[in-house]
């Protein structure tokens, strides 16, 4: 993943959200049985430009997620909002899992899928065009949204780097 706009947060200060995207049941056989264990996949968000996303495992689920979260408070990413959509067309990629996204209009909503649609909305994402192209896998499309989510630049910094007013920067 790209280390665009990864900035250390502290999670204690942040009001975050956490929206659990995917529970799975792994057995293990043995020979005195089966055993069950859980792993959890969570977004965390605080609706405002940060989202983060984490894996837990345990033998219970509520001990999974938790452990979900407190890997997602690690892993806070920064994401530049304007006007409630992303500034850019960015695309993103981990292992198989390829996205796209794209800057709607006010009032389109969040048209993405299962695990990116969860990730879009804990950043507070409003209104965006997001594709998955590669890998159905959760996880892996959790990350290659994140990495596109890193890779955007605000466009305030973009307009003072070119030293240009911000109407240029979104006329080219």
């Amino acid at each position: 993943m790209s280390k665009g706009n990864i900035q250390k947060f502290k999670a204690s200060e942040l009001e975050l959200k956490e929206k659990v995207v995917n529970i799975r049941r792994v057995t293990k056989v043995t020979k005195g049985g089966r055993t069950f264990s859980f792993s959890a996949t969570v977004v965390i968000g605080n609706g405002e430009g940060i989202v983060g996303e984490g894996l837990g495992k345990a033998k219970e689920v509520q001990e999974a997620i938790q452990k979900a979260i407190d890997d997602a408070k690690k892993n806070l990413v920064n994401v530049p909002l304007f006007k409630g959509t992303i500034p850019h067309v960015q695309h993103g990629k981990f292992g198989a899992a390829k996205v796209m996204l794209k800057p709607a209009s006010h009032g389109t909503g969040v048209i993405a899928g299962g695990s990116m649609r969860a990730v879009l909305e804990s950043a507070g994402v409003k209104d965006v065009l997001a594709k998955s192209l590669g890998s159905a896998n959760p996880s892996n499309v959790i990350k290659a949204t994140l990495d596109a989510l890193s890779q955007l630049r605000d466009p305030h910094t973009v307009a003072q780097n070119r030293k240009v007013a911000m109407e240029v920067v979104f006329k080219g």
